[in-house]
C-alpha cells in the first residue's frame, strides 16, 4: 500500500472520515444537551487552535505547509506548539474529529478518529518523518527524541 504514501491530502481523509462517522448514526436526529454542546465546542475550539497554531508555526519559519512534498521543507519546525508535538496539524484534526464524534452522540463514530489516526500515522506521518530525516539528519534525529510524535 506504499502507492497511498504522501497521495491523499490530510484534510481530505479528514472530511472522509467525518462523512463516513454522520453516516453511522444518519437514522438518529436528537438534540443535543447543553452540557454536551459546551464539550463539543470546547473540543472543536481546542483541535481548530492546535492546528492552527502548527500552520503558524510553518509560516513563520517560511517552509512548505504542502503535506503532500515534505521533502520541499526549507526548515526544520522546532518552536512554538512543535515543542510539544511533533504533529499538531494532525492532532488537530483528530481532535476536530473528537469533537464531531461526541456531537453524532453515538459509540460508532469514535471508530472514525481511530481510523484517521492510523491512516495518518501510516501513511502520512511515517512517510513525512522518513522525508525530513533525510533531509534534515541528526537535527530532526534530535528533535524526534526530545517530542513525542502526537503529545
Amino acid at each position: 500500500m506504499a502507492f497511498l504514501q504522501n497521495r491523499i491530502p490530510p484534510v481530505l481523509v479528514l472530511a472522509v472520515c467525518a462523512v463516513l462517522m454522520l453516516l453511522g448514526v444518519l437514522p438518529r436526529l436528537e438534540m443535543p444537551s447543553p452540557w454536551r454542546l459546551t464539550l463539543v465546542f470546547s473540543t472543536l475550539l481546542l483541535g481548530c487552535v492546535i492546528s492552527l497554531a502548527g500552520v503558524l508555526s510553518f509560516r513563520r519559519a517560511r517552509t512548505t505547509v504542502n503535506p503532500l512534498v515534505p521533502q520541499e521543507a526549507s526548515a526544520l519546525v522546532e518552536g512554538g506548539i512543535y515543542r510539544y508535538s511533533r504533529n499538531p496539524m494532525y492532532l488537530g484534526f483528530a481532535i476536530v474529529l473528537l469533537a464531531w464524534a461526541l456531537a453524532l452522540g453515538e459509540a460508532l463514530p469514535f471508530l472514525g478518529v481511530i481510523g484517521f489516526v492510523l491512516y495518518i500515522q501510516r501513511f502520512q506521518i511515517a512517510p513525512e518523518e522518513r522525508a525530513l530525516q533525510q533531509h534534515f539528519g541528526e537535527s530532526f534525529s534530535s528533535y524526534k527524541g526530545r517530542v513525542r510524535r502526537w503529545i
